[in-house]
């Protein structure tokens, strides 16, 4: 699935900016569009730098608002879901069970942002911040290659017959619409944002 994230990303990244620019759709609003609709932050902000600064700040703001929430809604949507009621087919989860299956990466990075936020001094965080941007650039193109070698472009057609492939690309497109809609309204001045 995230191979198709990408392959759908791609594409959009420049069409997106090109359609925001032809139908003059004010920077601050394309911006939000395309921070609420592209899937991958260094798409969102490519895309934003080919309409314009105000188009980029829109729409990092936009996917680092959306990145902050979707831990906090993921994971009520799994407490939720596993606290419904019992059925025959699938018993209510404990609390226990909820635990176990957290994913406990959240808490070490949690704990790493507060100590580099309120415990290190300003001077070491920035002595360390060029080997651990390094660090992660390396971590972050291993990923994206392994990513590419595991990547079975006919199994994104073949797999459950495409239906994976089809509901997420007909969720993007739904996506795009709802999310011109609301960045219009939000940030084309009717709530007075622009």
């Amino acid at each position: 699935m995230t191979s198709l994230v990408l392959i759908v990303a791609m594409p959009m990244m420049v069409i997106m900016p090109w359609i925001a620019k032809a139908t003059g759709l004010p920077d601050a609003v394309a911006g939000a569009w395309l921070g609420g609709t592209l899937d991958t932050s260094a798409a969102v902000v490519a895309a934003g730098e080919m309409v314009s600064d105000t188009a980029r700040d829109a729409a990092v703001v936009v996917k680092l608002s959306q990145n902050a929430m979707i831990g906090i809604a993921a994971f009520l949507l799994t407490v939720w879901w596993a606290m419904r009621t019992d059925t025959a087919d699938k018993p209510k989860a404990s609390l226990s069970v909820i635990w176990e299956r957290f994913p406990k990466f959240v808490i070490g990075f949690m704990l790493v942002s507060f100590v580099f936020s309120f415990v290190l001094s300003l001077g070491l965080v920035a002595e360390t911040r060029n080997i651990l941007n390094n660090v992660r650039t390396i971590l972050f193109a291993l990923a994206f290659i392994s990513i590419g070698l595991e990547t079975s472009l006919s199994g994104l057609v073949t797999t459950e017959e495409g239906r994976p492939a089809i509901a997420f690309i007909g969720g993007q497109a739904f996506n795009i619409v709802v999310t011109l809609i609301i960045s219009y309204l939000l940030f084309g001045g009717l709530a007075g944002v622009a």
